[in-house]
């Protein structure tokens, strides 16, 4: 019970006791009074009634006509003249009813009066006694509305006494709803904290939470930046700092294999000619630094587009897979350009012939070995051709071909039209392999034929065009539409340019609102460089989305991970960990023991752990050691 309620009761209890004692008090006092008054009333008519019958013959007519003029002119109870042996000569009693107070009121406070009495004389000797008793409702009437009164007076007192109580605490407890705002965010995952207010008492709590919540984030980005020391030392090339063989091999089998951006790309490659000579020449201090500037060329050439990464596979071999980069040709004179403008000036005194450069197409369908078995035979041509050459294979399968003008006609009618639907992968518990939810894709049919897109193939360029935001509106529709008839939970991905729509926060929760149950089964999760890139915008839309019910994840996590210590003011529900990391676990040391630790990391904060990529079922026992909650991947059936 919140504190103006235990207010107002307290108010309530106080004013009715004081109001009944008051009451009580003053109506007994009021009563004593009245009745004083009324009986010495009765007692002043008797005896001038008396004196005027004394005067009179004691005609009984003449008695009976005066007692009657006496009783209607007055307000009597009753009137009674009696004789001296008990009999009743003349007597006149009120019948009516009780007016002026109800007469509940006047049976539960009855005035007691007694009747005035005086006698009447003829000559020497009693003629009669005259007995008479004024009439009560008066009283009972004044009783009645200075009570009414009271009680007004009560209402506006206790009124007035609850309203002020109730400002007064407001303005007290004001520093209390901020704190008690940091509780349920912490009880949310999310570690903030709030400014020190002025009372002594909250001060203390405020002060107590404030150092609590500091701790807790002085020990996550402690954790997490070990981790981070940790996944560098395994996952990059000490010396260039690119990605080492095996993480880039990782990444590139998802890429290949990935909905995230589409199922065609290319590969470039760059091979140094003649390493063992420049580390003779220029010796390991300068041969290194030769290494380091390459490596910040190709990384330069990734900044920006999503997806492109470099990495040191050997020696002096180096590649870039380019998803964004179609054709091989505009990826291979990208970097080519760069590394003679960038790179090659400062070098080629040393040696003129310092490099060769070669790019071909990879697809979907094509394993890892023949695409880097292409790879090589595309250098050696490279290196038939002279010094700092480049060559290109631009053979293989490549996306549908749509005009760029004809995109924002095909991508509108398949929103309007129904051309869009999902795809569902499972998500499983563990190593039981209980199901968790389902992940969700989209998938977009370009023609009567049935021909499906997947995400990667369409939604770069539904960006380019300003279309994320109702396609992913279309998607969450049809995420509802499929739970409205099946049982699970469903995870729905969000585009990083849609986050940060206003608009389509606005239109999504209003449409949410309008399924609270179906909400309690709906997963939202966004990749991880549009978590980072819209930070205040995810970090709204998060909170929104948890006050519906939904849960929110993060999808792909651990590519940007030093800035991981940001996680403690998101509330998460989950994270899905990049395949790159989970790919070929059992026998990479290094990332088990980075995973680990990330695991007990999220953990702390409340948050589940998934696996993205598992690649066979015989993986998900050391996943679950490792302190997974949960895994998904083509081999997760």
């Amino acid at each position: 019970m919140s504190l103006i309620k235990q207010l107002w009761i307290a108010i309530a209890l106080v004013m009715t006791v004081a109001f009944g004692g008051s009451l009580v008090v003053s109506v007994l006092s009021a009563r004593h009074y009245l009745e004083q008054q009324l009986q010495v009333k009765n007692i002043d008519n008797a005896t001038a009634l008396a004196l005027s019958l004394t005067q009179m013959d004691k005609d009984p007519v003449t008695m009976e006509l005066q007692v009657a003029a006496q009783f209607d002119a007055g307000h009597y109870r009753f009137i009674r003249l009696t004789a001296p042996n008990g009999e009743t000569l003349v007597e006149k009693v009120y019948e009516g009813k009780l007016e002026g107070a109800p007469s509940w009121f006047a049976r539960l406070i009855p005035i007691h009066a007694e009747p005035g009495q005086a006698m009447v004389q003829d000559g020497w000797k009693q003629f009669a006694t005259i007995s008479l008793a004024s009439h009560d409702q008066y009283v009972y009437k004044s009783l009645w509305e200075g009570t009414l009164e009271l009680l007004a007076w009560f209402v506006f007192g206790s009124a007035a006494t609850g309203l002020l109580g109730t400002l007064a605490i407001r303005f007290i407890t004001r520093p209390l709803n901020d704190v008690v705002g940091q509780a349920q965010a912490i009880a949310e995952r999310r570690f903030t904290t709030v400014e020190e207010p002025r009372t002594p008492e909250l001060r203390a709590v405020t002060r107590a939470m404030n150092d609590m919540v500091g701790r807790l984030k002085a020990m996550f980005a402690e954790e997490a930046a070990r981790l981070e020391t940790l996944r560098k030392k395994v996952n990059r090339d000490a010396v260039t700092g690119l990605s080492s063989r095996e993480y880039f091999l990782s990444h590139l089998r998802e890429i290949i294999a990935g909905e995230t951006f589409g199922s065609v790309g290319s590969l470039v490659m760059v091979r140094l000619v003649y390493l063992n000579e420049l580390n003779a020449k220029l010796g390991h201090r300068r041969a290194d630094e030769l290494l380091k500037d390459l490596g910040q060329v190709l990384y330069n050439a990734g900044n920006g587009r999503g997806g492109q990464r470099a990495g040191r596979l050997k020696g002096g071999e180096f590649a870039v897979v380019c998803p964004t980069f179609e054709s091989p040709t505009e990826a291979a004179k990208d970097i080519h350009d760069r590394l003679m403008k960038e790179w090659l000036p400062k070098w080629q005194n040393e040696f003129a012939d310092l490099f060769h450069l070669a790019a071909v197409r990879y697809h979907r369908d094509q394993s890892l070995a023949d695409l880097l078995t292409r790879a090589d035979e595309a250098l050696a041509q490279a290196q038939a051709k002279g010094s700092n050459s480049m060559f290109v294979v631009e053979d293989g399968k490549s996306r549908m071909s749509v005009p760029a003008e004809q995109w924002r006609t095909l991508l509108t009618e398949a929103v309007r039209g129904g051309q869009l639907s999902l795809a569902f992968y499972p998500v499983v518990r563990g190593s039981e392999g209980a199901a968790l939810h389902q992940e969700s894709v989209i998938r977009l049919q370009t023609d009567a034929s049935g021909t499906l897109l997947s995400a990667g193939d369409f939604m770069p360029m539904a960006a380019n065009l300003n279309l994320t935001a109702p396609i992913d509106l279309n998607v969450v529709k049809l995420a509802i539409e499929h739970l409205s008839t099946r049982s699970g939970d469903i995870a729905v991905n969000l585009s990083a340019e849609t986050i940060a729509d206003f608009q389509f926060r606005n239109q999504l929760t209003e449409l949410l609102q309008g399924y609270p149950e179906i909400c309690k089964r709906l997963l939202f999760e966004v990749p991880e460089y549009g978590v980072f890139r819209q930070f205040d915008a995810f970090k709204e839309l998060a909170r929104t989305l948890k006050e519906l019910g939904c849960r929110v994840g993060i999808e792909y996590f651990g590519q940007r991970f030093a800035e991981s210590d940001k996680l403690s003011t998101l509330g998460l529900d989950y994270i899905k960990v990049h395949p790159s990391y989970v790919r070929g676990i059992a026998e990479n040391t290094g990332n088990q023991e980075f995973l680990q630790g990330l695991c007990n990391m999220a953990h702390a904060l409340g948050i589940v752990v998934i696996a993205l990529g598992v690649e066979s079922r015989d993986d998900l026992p050391l996943l679950a050691k490792l302190g997974f909650d949960g895994a998904t991947g083509p081999g997760v059936k």
